[in-house]
């Protein structure tokens, strides 16, 4: 058993937040600038936790990677000037994190996006001053899959990584919070491509909904009493 639970963390695109709408208009846009028809938002849907590269790269298969680099940077840039039209929190959301707050928990939030995405879009939504880290893929020179922006949000959360969870959509989330030595739930709300077998990540658990972490945090040994005092 780790010791006492004392903060949440999260994923950011699929976890915390919806920004697949924002992410597939940037693509759509993207793709029309080049005379290409757009895809399917249910196409791109999967593959917006795995970032600009992966987004390009399904919009633009039949080129290299050297090729699709400016294409890259020009995606991020439409991105930027989009960002929070239709982003929200996921449904459930904004209750569990009440709850989380009124528990007394810490809240905090490890991402690979950069944060000069991260920030406009955590302030354009009024979430910045909720959370007591923010880790973004810039932050340090390690991204995840490693373990140190997971070590580097507890420190600064003024806790030690034991007693904190993480929670993400991808499996480089979840190897990140067990490299930590973190609890892991995998957020099935997110943008989980079909097929993906998330019981291989190995998580502590799948969780359907956001309100679903008091139902693990029961089952717990000790329950909700393995909460920090």
């Amino acid at each position: 058993m780790k010791r006492p639970l004392t903060g949440v963390l999260f994923d950011l695109d699929g976890t915390l937040l919806d920004t697949a709408p924002d992410m597939h208009g940037a693509l759509e846009r993207l793709m029309g600038e080049h005379g290409l028809p757009p895809l399917a938002y249910e196409a791109v849907r999967g593959h917006v936790s795995h970032g600009s590269r992966a987004l390009v790269q399904l919009g633009f298969p039949d080129l290299d990677e050297l090729a699709r680099e400016p294409l890259k940077q020009r995606f991020l840039d439409i991105y930027a000037e989009r960002l929070c039209l239709a982003t929200r929190l996921f449904p459930g959301m904004q209750e569990a994190l009440v709850e989380m707050e009124a528990r007394g928990l810490c809240l905090g939030v490890v991402t690979n996006k950069p944060g000069w995405l991260t920030m406009p879009l955590l302030d354009a939504l009024g979430l910045t001053s909720r959370f007591a880290t923010i880790v973004s893929g810039d932050t340090l020179p390690q991204r995840k899959p490693s373990p140190e922006p997971m070590r580097h949000a507890a420190r600064q959360a003024r806790g030690e990584p034991d007693g904190f969870v993480y929670i993400g959509d991808a499996e480089r989330d979840i190897a990140a919070g067990r490299a930590a030595g973190m609890h892991t739930l995998v957020a099935g709300w997110g943008y989980i491509e079909a097929g993906e077998d998330t019981q291989s990540w190995a998580a502590d658990a799948h969780l359907a909904e956001p309100g679903d972490f008091w139902t693990w945090l029961e089952g717990l040994p000790g329950g909700s009493r393995c909460l920090a005092s």
